[in-house]
């Protein structure tokens, strides 16, 4: 599949989105491409001699959580994809109170809550965005 994989990286540069080109691999809508964010559950299947494994990307915007609960519902294993920018990373792991009662719940940590809640029993953390991060 390489053929596919020049195409996209072609096209994602010639958007301005070329760091996206592999995403496009999942996210085939065009709006998806546009805006760099996945909006709906996509598919992909693999087979081997000893396992047919269905790889299901689901959105992880806060926008996009009531299909990351459909999908999450039909998985055995979750892959996390965590950012590794600083506040990114630390916004995605907040529950802080705010003003009015009000409770704030990171995304990443709303997701593994969900993720479990769904019957996840494994999830696989992937860190994303190395390249910006600050080391210690």
């Amino acid at each position: 599949q390489k053929r596919v994989v020049t195409k996209y990286q072609k096209q994602a540069g010639e958007i301005g989105k070329a760091s996206f080109a592999l995403a496009w691999i999942m996210d085939e809508d065009e709006s998806e491409r546009e805006r760099g964010v996945t909006i709906d559950i996509a598919t992909k299947h693999i087979s081997t001699n000893r396992h047919d494994v269905t790889i299901l990307d689901a959105p992880g915007h806060a926008d996009y959580v009531p299909a990351m609960i459909t999908g999450a519902g039909v998985s055995d294993v979750g892959i996390l994809v965590v950012s590794s920018t600083k506040g990114e990373f630390e916004s995605g792991f907040d529950s802080a109170s705010g003003s009015g009662g009000t409770r704030h719940v990171g995304q990443t940590r709303e997701h593994i809550t969900l993720a479990r809640g769904l019957g996840v029993s494994q999830l696989i953390v992937a860190v994303n965005k190395l390249d910006a991060a600050e080391p210690p």
